[in-house]
């Protein structure tokens, strides 16, 4: 892809276009097809147009919201990791498991965690069953 900016012969107006390549732009131009979006006027013609450079400085600086946000993101990690280290995975059956523990004194289990739906949840406190949800990113999630 390259972008041209072009300009009006006819009524000065000048503005940007796409093209797939520059022998597109040459045989768009030469079949008629490229003509001013103001004034309709076929002559229209590119303008000498300057590379967009990247500034090293702009590419490495973070805005104050990315940085809030890579901290976020951080300390979800953290949590993860003790969770994942400290509880017992149960997949979708959270649940049924959490129920299991809560309605069985007997049963000294290590905590638990899972995926649970809404409704879920909301029937375990009801029931007075204490849960808590948090954020869980992938850990293909950069």
């Amino acid at each position: 892809m390259i972008k041209y900016k072009l300009i009006c012969k006819s009524c000065n107006k000048s503005y940007d276009s796409w093209f797939s390549s520059s022998k597109e732009y040459e045989k768009l131009k030469k079949l008629k097809h490229i003509n001013c979006y103001s004034c309709g006027s076929l002559n229209v013609e590119k303008t000498l147009m300057s590379p967009n450079v990247l500034n090293s400085r702009k590419i490495n600086k973070i805005t104050k919201d990315e940085k809030k946000y890579i901290n976020v993101r951080n300390k979800i990690k953290e949590y993860q990791k003790f969770i994942k280290n400290n509880f017992k995975y149960v997949g979708e059956n959270f649940a049924h498991e959490a129920r299991s523990i809560h309605y069985n004194n007997k049963k000294k289990a290590k905590g638990i965690y899972g995926n649970a739906s809404l409704d879920e949840l909301k029937e375990l406190k009801d029931e007075g069953i204490e849960t808590e949800v948090i954020p869980w990113l992938k850990d293909n999630n950069n």
